[in-house]
């Protein structure tokens, strides 16, 4: 069986993560539930990133301890996760002990063999980001990252050589073109980082204790990349000096997953760490695009921000996870608001999916009381349905496995809006009046209920609940991804999603 390991970035236990946050975890879990379907053994890698300056200073401000504060968010984080049905198989966690002690002989190894040095910085560095910048790679004079306030810092501080790295860097990427996606990420990585030259990077800190120490220098403590990036490889069994099966099955990792706004720590800093450890390097990192609210980054200082757990209140996991899915593309941020989600559940779920599936069971429960057979119909209209149905599977795994996800969706609904034609194009209303039809209405209803069940199990990957439930209705255990020849019998349809009100919704949402 082939292997898949597929890791999301670690969320920061600063404060609950909202919907944007959380759409990465729903991406990855939808390619992991993808490559499961299709027979991989997958690992599925997840979970929170709790050390840092932002962290001690939360904490202190809320009269708890480090620990206690990110034991609450961490909890709150994996909740969310749970909430939206996120398949993970790993949940790492960088205060687990285990966790900090591989990350102080991560950094003691790079010391001893000359990759890290003792030095002082002077330099701009951004709270939020943790991050270090230089005057010409700030944005109007605020962080190019998040847009925030940086201050002038002067402390001690251990360095990394990276240029001792840059050019197998370079090499690498040359070497592997399909290394980073989109090309635009690794682009602007190269042109605003590697171009200009590599600085040393910052990986200790003294301003703050909140963090791994650096063992043989406690005034230190490990700066947060080593100590998060690290995650990738020490909750699969890695030590500097010995490595486990679980290491040697799943690393290196097939996908990792970040937000386009952390994909230079992923493209640059986190494969010299690799290099310099003699490890390979993932076989593909994507820099997703953002979730925006009313096509603007969502924080808490605009009051912009949308919370997956009161989402799902109003709408339900799967639409959630569908809207998200479907509205952000490879490359483009996606955008979000009340309205355009009321929208895509009636047009996509309500309309298209709910009503094609009511209509079809109930269907065949009016004009044959018992079981549907198949019957070959050799129509041109048939033989289009029975062609496209066919040849989804290999439509959505191309998609897929090119990162398409939302198109991979619409491949999908493309499927059951053709099912949706079917019917007005079969009128099954009309053969159900000349018992001469009759074969052929049943041939009719059982070409729709098998479009509809090859596309419930396509949809596993992206709004599961609902392609168990359509399943269940149709009464099957046929997990075939092809149109077969059998029977139906013993259906029950219930409405999967009940239209919304668009007015009446906003009223609610704005009370």
């Amino acid at each position: 069986m082939e292997k898949f390991y597929i890791t999301t970035a670690i969320t920061y236990t600063s404060s609950k993560p909202h919907i944007g946050n959380l759409y990465e975890m729903i991406l990855c879990d939808a390619i992991a539930r993808h490559k499961r379907l299709h027979g991989y053994d997958v690992l599925f890698q997840t979970g929170t990133d709790e050390h840092g300056e932002k962290i001690e200073q939360k904490a202190s401000n809320a009269s708890m301890s480090p620990q206690q504060y990110v034991d609450n968010i961490a909890l709150v984080i994996k909740d969310l996760c749970d909430l939206m049905n996120i398949s993970y198989d790993k949940f790492v966690r960088t205060t687990n002990k285990n966790h900090e002690e591989v990350v102080s002989k991560i950094f003691k190894k790079l010391y001893d063999q000359g990759d890290i040095y003792l030095g002082e910085y002077k330099g701009l560095y951004c709270v939020p980001c943790e991050s270090f910048f230089t005057e010409t790679q700030l944005v109007d004079g605020k962080c190019p990252d998040c847009g925030g306030e940086v201050k002038e810092t002067c402390e001690e501080a251990y360095f990394f050589k990276l240029s001792n790295y840059s050019e197998r860097l370079v090499k690498y990427f040359e070497e592997n073109p399909n290394f980073v996606v989109p090309l635009s990420r690794k682009n602007e990585m190269f042109n605003n980082f590697i171009k200009p030259g590599l600085q040393d990077l910052c990986v200790s800190r003294t301003s703050f204790k909140w963090g791994v120490p650096v063992s043989f220098d406690d005034k230190h403590v490990i700066y947060v990349w080593i100590d998060a990036l690290a995650n990738y490889i020490t909750n699969i069994g890695y030590n500097v000096d010995s490595v486990t099966p679980e290491f040697e099955k799943y690393w290196p990792a097939d996908l990792q997953v970040v937000g386009k706004d952390i994909i230079r720590f992923h493209i640059i800093y986190w494969p010299i760490i690799l290099m310099a450890l003699g490890l390979p390097l993932p076989k593909k990192i994507y820099g997703h695009p953002w979730l925006l609210f009313q096509n603007d980054k969502m924080s808490k200082s605009k009051g912009n921000i949308m919370y997956p757990d009161d989402l799902v209140k109003l709408f339900g996991v799967d639409a959630v996870r569908y809207y998200c899915l479907s509205e952000i593309g490879f490359a483009n941020d996606g955008n979000i608001t009340y309205e355009l989600i009321i929208d895509k559940y009636n047009s996509d779920l309500a309309n298209t999916l709910g009503n094609l599936v009511n209509r079809t069971i109930s269907m065949a429960n009016k004009y044959f009381d018992g079981p549907v057979s198949y019957k070959e119909i050799l129509d041109e209209y048939s033989k289009d349905l029975i062609n496209k149905v066919n040849s989804l599977d290999s439509l959505v795994s191309k998609k897929m496995d090119e990162l398409y996800v939302s198109e991979a969706l619409d491949e999908i609904f493309n499927v059951l809006r053709r099912s949706n034609k079917y019917i007005d194009e079969t009128t099954p209303w009309i053969l159900a009046k000349d018992e001469a039809q009759r074969e052929k209405l049943e041939g009719v209803i059982y070409n729709l209920l098998e479009s509809i069940r090859v596309c419930a199990l396509e949809l596993s990957s992206f709004i599961p609940e609902t392609s168990e439930k359509i399943l269940k209705q149709l009464n099957t255990n046929n997990r075939e991804s092809k149109f077969t020849e059998g029977v139906y019998e013993g259906m029950v349809g219930e409405p999967l999603f009940v239209r919304i009100d668009k007015e009446e919704k906003l009223k609610e949402i704005g009370a």
